[in-house]
């Protein structure tokens, strides 16, 4: 077992802090939920009805969304771009990885780029389910305020809708650019995401 954990803490540490964060959100936007329904007179929502309402649907699929486009992006963008001096690049003087060539047939082409074509579904979904329940949030507010509704296509094209995503892409871009450029010149000890504390700031990848 201590091994086990030594070799998978940190799948482990951010599993617990993700599920962890994940309860907190439930709950704390279930109360809000509560405090609302007081205010105006209607009823109490109950726990199992607010995980499967479109506005806790929209709220967590519209962050996931932001981090699976984050990290495809990254993951795409470093294999070919660079950012000398930075843990995050490869050497643009020396790029080349060995045993870094895909395999023969689609399979292989398939496998070498497995890991950016899984993000990027993960995205799609997360943006799917964003857009779904966002558009039936909408809906549901439509109703009660007498407007017209629209369709999940003219939703697609709404401010609302790309307001809430770009909101969130936004912070990501800026925060993995931050991360790009700080690793030039600062260090962590001890992580993979930092070069050696005694690397020079020219030096690229850890």
């Amino acid at each position: 077992m201590g091994r086990f954990l030594r070799d998978n803490g940190l799948s482990i540490a951010l599993g617990l802090l993700f599920l962890g964060s994940l309860a907190g959100m439930i709950l704390a936007g279930w109360h809000q939920d509560i405090d609302e329904a007081l205010r105006d007179g209607a009823p109490l929502p109950t726990l199992g009805g607010y995980i499967v309402s479109a506005g806790f649907v929209s709220a967590l699929f519209e962050n996931w969304e932001s981090e699976f486009l984050q990290m495809g992006v990254y993951v795409v963008l470093t294999a070919m771009l660079f950012q000398r001096g930075s843990a995050e690049s490869r050497d643009p003087d020396d790029p080349g990885r060995g045993n870094d060539q895909p395999g023969p047939g689609i399979g292989g082409w398939l496998y070498a780029h497995s890991l950016g074509l899984a993000l990027g579904a993960l995205f799609i979904l997360s943006f799917v389910l964003h857009l779904l329940g966002s558009w039936r949030d909408f809906l549901e507010e439509a109703m009660r305020e007498g407007e017209a509704p629209q369709t999940m296509w003219q939703y697609l094209g709404s401010s609302r809708m790309w307001f809430e995503s770009m909101q969130n892409w936004q912070s990501e871009f800026l925060s993995t650019g931050v991360l790009v450029l700080l690793s030039i010149i600062l260090r962590q000890v001890g992580s993979p995401e930092s070069k050696p504390v005694q690397a020079p700031d020219a030096q690229t990848g850890g």
